[in-house]
């Protein structure tokens, strides 16, 4: 299985990013979907998941009510919708799928991960 994230950059803060990740290797429409976050110096942590056919969604506080989370299965693809972004948002921003069909908050249910795409967000 292959992750491709994209879509990151530099945005001032109140602004929009829209973060994609494309799968390739498996049936991406049977898996959970995940993103994750890691900022230099911290762990990294949790911010939003799916499950496979998008009806379940669940994200972390910090992002709730600013992100926004879907998939396209048949697309292949995964999507972060991310607005009113804060520069406590700039982090690299991971996605990684699941070895089942529901989403998950904790990262070692999580057997994929991509690369990672870096999102900035200036005062």
């Amino acid at each position: 299985v292959q992750l491709q994230a994209c879509g990151g950059g530099l945005v001032q803060a109140g602004g929009s990013l829209r973060l994609s990740c494309a799968a390739s290797g498996r049936n991406f429409g049977s898996y959970g979907m995940g993103w994750f976050r890691q900022a230099p110096g911290k762990e990294r942590e949790f911010v939003s998941t799916i499950n496979w056919r998008g009806g379940s969604t669940y994200y972390a506080d910090s992002v709730k009510g600013r992100f926004t989370i879907s998939r396209d299965n048949a697309k292949n693809t995964v999507y972060l919708q991310m607005n009113s972004l804060k520069p406590e948002d700039t982090a690299v921003y991971y996605c990684a799928q699941t070895s089942t069909i529901s989403g998950s908050y904790r990262d070692r249910d999580y057997n994929y991960w991509g690369q990672g795409t870096q999102v900035t967000v200036s005062s």
